[in-house]
């Protein structure tokens, strides 16, 4: 893996060094606190409107009517920005001519997809960590599991692995960034709406194609439960896409 280091580095500058950091932070922020809010609104209301029935009280649960709500919502806001900012990713070195100079210096290609896949999920790991002070808040007005938390957050990380690896793909088959941008978000809304074909199609078919949703694996880790299955799942998704972007760059290497 000769390479991951400077190329990680020149990475983190580069998205740091970009208004489109910045931009794309801003406005995933706002969005998810704006969902936060609507969510811990709903929340308040109905305590107050329960505080009369210690039975219906007893049935407010801040995981199912906060917390797995607010997942669910930003992992939308995740399948709109991931391709953002993979879509320079590979296109950029390709327009500016640079993506020749990079791949004859002694580098591994290996070295420089996982430096630039891992300095990407850095990026959306810092912009998603903007949102825990809504959760330190919440756990101030109402209890909360912060074990339900974690695996949500942990949900949120994977399923953004899986987006970027997919839109690093889109980005090494073109010049164009917002041709990149189109392919990664239209290839992850399939895998995303796929699932919702099952009631057409037979039940064994129905199973894979429920199973090749990539949304229906993080729906767990909004519930706060957490599933081996749905973690293979994530890791081979990533995996395969990180090895197409791979055979895609060696294939250009070899057309010269």
């Amino acid at each position: 893996m000769k390479g991951f280091k400077p190329i990680f580095r020149r990475e983190m500058y580069s998205f740091f060094a970009s208004p489109t950091f910045y931009v794309v932070s801003f406005i995933f922020v706002v969005v998810a606190g704006y969902f936060f809010y609507s969510a811990v609104a709903f929340y308040s209301l109905l305590s107050f409107q329960g505080a009369r029935n210690p039975i219906w009280m007893q049935q407010l649960n801040p995981a199912e009517m906060v917390l797995r709500p607010f997942f669910m919502d930003v992992s939308v806001v995740l399948l709109l920005i991931c391709p953002l900012l993979t879509m320079r990713l590979f296109a950029e070195e390709k327009k500016t001519g640079t993506g020749e100079l990079l791949f004859t210096y002694p580098l591994s290609d290996t070295g420089i997809i996982l430096g630039k896949f891992s300095a990407t999920i850095a990026i959306i790991t810092l912009i998603m960590l903007g949102t825990l002070p809504s959760m330190i808040f919440l756990d101030t007005i109402t209890h909360i599991r912060w074990q339900v938390v974690a695996t949500g957050y942990l949900g949120l990380f994977l399923l953004a692995s899986a987006f970027i690896s997919l839109g690093m793909l889109a980005s090494s088959v073109t010049k164009n960034q917002i041709i990149a941008a189109v392919i990664a978000l239209g290839t992850l809304l399939l895998f995303w709406v796929i699932g919702w074909s099952k009631a057409f199609v037979g039940p064994q078919f129905g199973n894979i194609i429920e199973y090749a949703s990539i949304i229906n694996h993080f729906e767990n880790f909004a519930k706060g439960i957490l599933d081996l299955r749905d973690i293979i799942y994530y890791f081979v998704f990533t995996t395969l896409f990180l090895f197409l972007t791979f055979w895609v760059i060696e294939s250009q290497k070899w057309r010269g």
